[in-house]
């Protein structure tokens, strides 16, 4: 299943609530939580009580992908805020796999996010403890980027590695790709081996009045796209 994840980065903070609850009612899967800490990444952004804020406003799963450096400390902060899924990047984790355990101890499901330079060996001795993969499709810091072409080939080539291992292994892991996605490429991503999509701005800059709950239009346009695909 395709799953839809709009990133609250690009919402109106003034009525976060109302935003959050508004784009899962159109259709949208699970909410991203994007967290820089102005270190590994050149903004600031929310932490784990505006996590908790949320929480109580849905069942769907929050979807943390933190952007911080060093990593280990905050993440116990956010399985207890809510987080359902906790992410992050191996250059901000001094022992990959000490982290992605940390995160499964604290009740999360776990993954690697890499850059666009990032190489993807870093998935290859963890397999067992990732449920998630999330190939950036801009450099992270900030939304309304444009996604950058060559992504395709290196989500091509992860979704090599994360079919091999489930032939092996008989366990899923999703392969999630952030940046630039909209209505006019989700079906190209997609084809190219995603199946959970974050996108921020094409989903939060394409709200309507006149839609019953402000974005189903461009949630149905999404969903006609990957359906297609």
């Amino acid at each position: 299943m395709h799953v839809i994840a709009p990133s609250i980065l690009s919402a109106d903070f003034a009525r976060l609530g109302d935003e959050v609850v508004n784009v899962l009612a159109s259709g949208a899967d699970w909410i991203h939580f994007d967290v820089m800490d102005n270190h590994y990444v050149p903004n600031l952004t929310i932490g784990p009580l505006v996590c908790a804020a949320i929480r109580p406003l849905t069942e769907a799963p929050i979807d943390v992908h933190l952007m911080v450096k060093p990593v280990d400390r905050i993440i116990p902060d956010f399985a207890k805020a809510g987080a359902n899924i906790i992410t992050f990047h191996p250059e901000a984790s001094e022992h990959v796999d000490r982290t992605l355990a940390l995160i499964r101890e604290n009740g999360c499901q776990a993954g690697l996010v890499f850059n666009p330079a990032t190489p993807l060996h870093y998935m290859d001795h963890v397999m067992d403890k990732l449920d998630i993969v999330l190939l950036m499709s801009v450099n992270p810091g900030f939304g309304g980027q444009t996604f950058i072409s060559s992504t395709l080939a290196k989500l091509r080539a992860a979704r090599a590695r994360i079919d091999a291992y489930q032939r092996e292994s008989g366990r899923c892991i999703r392969l999630e790709v952030d940046g630039g996605v909209k209505v006019d490429n989700i079906a190209g991503i997609a084809a190219a081996g995603a199946d959970a999509f974050v996108a921020g701005s094409a989903v939060f800059g394409a709200g309507r009045d006149a839609d019953a709950n402000r974005y189903d239009s461009v949630i149905a346009a999404l969903r006609a796209e990957l359906a297609a695909s």
